[in-house]
């Protein structure tokens, strides 16, 4: 007897439809999966009979042949167990063919007929959804996730048994559990915290405004890690569809804790400078995003910049330019979103002290050249904001700790009050700009109807693009820059002073 049911199968970000097809034949007992499974998919003929036996089901003993459709779609992971073992109890006549049909199923079943989480519920359920399906058969720990689509029933199981049980009977199907309430979040870094470094505070703001990939390169202890790592403070929060890309790439990575809902933060990556090329673009024989995809909507922070592999960093330069990127293997090609924002830290030299006034350096030309050989041009032309960091004066500093007998501290800028600004200048983005993109997003075409500037501006722009010998890449980048200047200062036309300004965050076109 022939059965079928309904799962899906994970490629790049979004699950395809797989149909799963059970037949039993006269034969030697044995359970064989065709159909370009891997090698937990290939398992799950152990799994399946194991929670099948233990459940208290029957387990057919004759020759079954579970052949997972498309046979030229690769699929992985244990998610077939459920589908596997739903097939079989309809061929075996254990349910009938009606309960199963528009019902789509993955799950990961124990011996004892348990039903463990799986990675990629949400891309499913997407999938669910669009095909029409009935309802989606999850384990409980994927249920809030699976949730998440609205109009799709979702019907969660710890059991095997209770996944017979709502088949045989779906008015016993209970809305999925509200999800798990996170934890307290701790005291988020505020900007106020920073001493000093009026330069890097206003790259800061400009690249979280207009979406600006940024550099920072300055000695040891001058503040880039600190710098960094309060840019999510000023960003405006996730949008609805935003936090739903943001949830979904975390799932299919399998970083979703158990009961875990929407994600409404958004993502901070900081790599290490050793990691590969597949951990930071994303890869293996069965794709995966990386860390530049789990950054999506969030930040990218590639600290030690220079210590980085150079065949690592220049596989950034196509997916910062197109916010997604494609890994093609022998039989599919995957799409990753990774629309992020891009924060570099890196010393001057390899010893870091090059360039300051109080220390000497102590490599020599060849070292520095080494050290920066590292950073492309191509790659260097593509960040839009370049700051040269000096460590803070004694009096910066101390301004912190002052007592109130010995006069009023030194207060900077909280994040607060920063956020304020950077949402006021993205409203203005969003009126005005295609598709509503902040400027460091905006095409060729879509900045030359948008940018405005004044005659004398883009005089003074011209010089520049002559003088400095800037690419069409890095004079359009400075336009860029220049837009969200004026927007930040509430400013229609952008005016020869945003010029300017952007101009002096050009620090390292060209490495000589």
């Amino acid at each position: 007897m022939l059965a079928r049911c309904s799962s899906g199968a994970l490629r790049g970000v979004e699950a395809l439809p797989v149909t799963v097809e059970v037949d039993i034949a006269p034969g030697l007992p044995g359970l064989r999966v065709v159909g370009l499974a891997d090698a937990a998919a290939q398992e799950s003929r152990e799994r399946v009979r194991g929670a099948l036996r233990n459940g208290g089901l029957r387990v057919p003993l004759t020759r079954v042949v579970v052949n997972l459709a498309p046979a030229d779609l690769p699929k992985a992971g244990p998610g077939f167990d459920l589908p596997i073992a739903l097939g079989l109890l309809v061929a075996s006549q254990q349910l009938a063919a009606a309960q199963v049909e528009g019902i789509w199923s993955a799950g990961e079943l124990g011996l004892d007929g348990r039903l463990r989480p799986i990675r990629g519920v949400l891309a499913l359920a997407l999938a669910a959804r669009r095909h029409g399906a009935r309802a989606l058969v999850v384990p409980a720990a994927n249920a809030t996730e699976a949730a998440l689509v609205e109009g799709l029933p979702v019907w969660a199981a710890d059991h095997l048994g209770e996944v017979v049980a709502l088949l045989r009977d779906p008015e016993r199907a209970a809305a999925p559990a509200a999800a798990v309430p996170p934890e307290p979040p701790l005291a988020a870094p505020d900007l106020a915290e920073v001493r000093g470094q009026a330069h890097g505070r206003r790259a800061l703001e400009i690249a979280a405004a207009g979406g600006h990939h940024l550099l920072l390169v300055g000695a040891p202890g001058s503040g880039k890690t600190m710098l960094a790592r309060r840019l999510p403070t000023l960003l405006p929060p996730l949008a609805h569809h935003e936090a739903l890309e943001v949830t979904q790439l975390h799932s299919l990575a399998g970083l979703l804790g158990e009961g875990a809902g929407l994600r409404r933060q958004r993502p901070f990556r900081s790599p290490h400078h050793g990691c590969s090329a597949a951990a930071l673009i994303g890869g293996g024989a069965l794709p995966r995003p990386g860390e530049l995809s789990l950054a999506h909507h969030g930040v990218l922070f590639l600290d030690e910049l220079a210590e980085f592999r150079r065949e690592v960093l220049d596989q950034l330069r196509q997916p910062l330019e197109e916010g997604e990127l494609w890994i093609s293997r022998a039989r599919q090609r995957c799409r990753f979103p990774s629309r992020v924002l891009l924060v570099a830290a890196t010393n001057p030299c390899p010893c870091g002290w090059y360039g300051d006034p109080s220390q000497s350096c102590r490599c020599g030309e060849a070292q520095r050249r080494r050290h920066w050989g590292r950073l492309s041009g191509p790659l260097l032309d593509r960040i839009d904001l370049q700051v040269v960091m000096r460590r803070p004066e004694a009096r910066e500093l101390g301004g912190a700790y002052r007592g109130a007998s010995d006069g009023p501290r030194s207060a900077a800028e909280s994040s607060a009050v920063v956020a304020q600004r950077v949402a006021a200048a993205r409203r203005r983005m969003g009126e005005r700009n295609p598709q509503g993109a902040a400027n460091g997003q905006l095409d060729g075409p879509s900045l030359a109807a948008v940018v405005d500037p004044a005659p004398e501006a883009l005089a003074l722009w011209e010089r520049a693009i002559s003088q400095r010998r800037l690419s069409a890449r890095g004079a359009e980048r400075v336009l860029r820059v220049a837009r969200t200047i004026a927007d930040l200062a509430g400013e229609e036309r952008v005016a020869s002073g945003a010029i300017a300004e952007a101009l002096s965050y050009r620090s390292f076109d060209r490495i000589d």
